[in-house]
C-alpha cells in the first residue's frame, strides 16, 4: 500500500483521537447539554471549514436558489453545520446504548407496521435511507429489534476510523458490508426473508445512472435498484431527524412499489428515479439535517460508471 503524505497522516490521526475523545466525553454529561455542546462545535466548524462551507452554500443554492434568498441559504448552511454536530454527537453517545429500552429514552419509532407488512411477504426488506440526521441510529434501532440488518456503505478513508464505524454498525447483530462487495451475501439475505439497509443519496464511484435530484441530473448508484428488481424484495424508505425537543424521530414509510416495464434499462432508470424522488422529498422536509457539503452533482453525463 502506498504510504500517505505526512500531512494527511497527521490529519487522520488527529481526527481519530479527537473522535475517541468525544466518545469518551459523550456520556459524562446529560444528553441535552452534550448535544448543545456538539451543536456549538458544529457552528465553530463552519468558520474553520471554508471549503466545505462554500460547497454547502453552492449546493443549497442549486437546490433552493429559486425558493430562498442568499441570506436564507447562508443561514441554512450555518444551521446545517450545527445540526450535523448535534446528530454526530448523538451517534457517538449512542455507543453507550445496550438495550432497546435505553434507545427509546430518546428515539421514537413511527411506522413499524409498514416494516411488518413488507416483511410478511417473505421476500426480504430493503430499507432505503439517506445521509440525513443521525442516520446510523436507524441501524441501532433495527438491530436492537432483532432485524439483523445488513448495512451497505462506503469505506472511510482512514483504516482506524473505518474500524470504529464498522464496529459501531456491527453492534447488536447488524452486519456492515462495504459497498460493491459481497453482493451474493445480500441476495441470500433477502431471499431468506432478511433485511438490508442501503443509502443511494451520494455520488460515488459505483455503477450509476443519471436521474433528477432537486431539478438537476445527478449520478445515482443503481445497486439498490438492481438488488430490488432481481430479488423482488420490498423496498421500504426510512429516515430519522432530531426534533426541536431533542428527540430523535425515526420514520418507516410504506413500501415503495417497483416498476417493471419489460425493458431492463428503463426499469433501472424509472425505479432509481423513484428512489431518488423519495429521498428528495424527505430532504426537503429537513434540509438542515442533510450532508450538503457532499458533491452530489460532481459527476457529469458521460463520466458515470455503467
Amino acid at each position: 500500500m502506498e504510504k500517505r503524505p505526512l500531512r494527511k497522516r497527521i490529519k487522520y490521526a488527529s481526527l481519530y483521537y479527537f473522535v475517541r475523545f468525544l466518545i469518551f466525553s459523550s456520556n459524562l454529561v446529560p444528553r441535552k447539554i452534550w448535544l448543545r455542546y456538539c451543536g456549538v462545535l458544529g457552528r465553530v466548524a463552519y468558520w474553520f471549514s471554508p471549503k466545505p462551507a462554500a460547497r454547502m452554500i453552492t449546493h443549497l443554492t442549486l437546490a433552493f436558489g429559486n425558493e430562498k434568498s442568499a441570506g436564507e441559504i447562508k443561514k441554512l448552511s450555518q444551521k446545517t453545520f450545527e445540526m450535523l454536530g448535534k446528530n454526530a454527537g448523538d451517534i457517538l453517545r449512542s455507543l453507550g446504548v445496550k438495550t432497546l429500552t435505553d434507545l427509546e429514552k430518546f428515539l421514537e419509532t413511527h411506522g413499524i407496521e409498514n416494516y411488518e407488512k413488507a416483511h410478511a411477504k417473505g421476500k426480504g426488506v430493503m430499507f432505503l435511507t439517506s445521509h440525513l440526521g443521525a442516520f446510523d441510529l436507524q441501524i441501532t434501532n433495527m438491530a436492537l429489534r432483532g432485524l439483523k440488518p445488513n448495512i451497505i456503505g462506503t469505506a472511510l478513508g482512514d483504516e482506524r476510523l473505518n474500524e470504529l464505524l464498522v464496529s459501531y454498525r456491527n453492534a447488536y447483530g447488524a452486519i456492515a458490508i462495504e459497498r460493491g462487495k459481497e453482493s451474493v451475501k445480500l441476495f441470500k439475505a433477502l431471499k431468506s426473508g432478511g433485511s438490508i439497509a442501503i443509502l443511494i443519496d451520494q455520488d460515488t464511484k459505483v455503477k450509476s445512472r443519471f436521474v433528477d435530484f432537486f431539478g438537476k441530473p445527478a449520478s445515482t448508484p443503481i445497486g439498490a435498484t438492481v438488488l430490488a428488481l432481481k430479488s423482488g424484495c420490498a423496498v421500504v424508505p426510512t429516515y430519522i431527524y432530531l426534533d426541536k425537543k431533542y428527540r430523535q424521530q425515526m420514520h418507516i414509510l410504506p413500501e415503495l412499489p417497483l416498476v417493471y416495464t419489460g425493458d431492463d434499462e428503463q426499469d433501472l432508470i424509472i425505479n432509481t428515479q423513484n428512489f431518488a424522488k423519495v429521498t428528495e422529498d424527505i430532504v426537503r422536509q429537513h434540509p438542515e439535517q442533510w450532508v450538503w457539503m457532499h458533491e452530489r452533482w460532481k459527476t457529469k453525463p458521460g463520466e458515470e460508471i455503467r
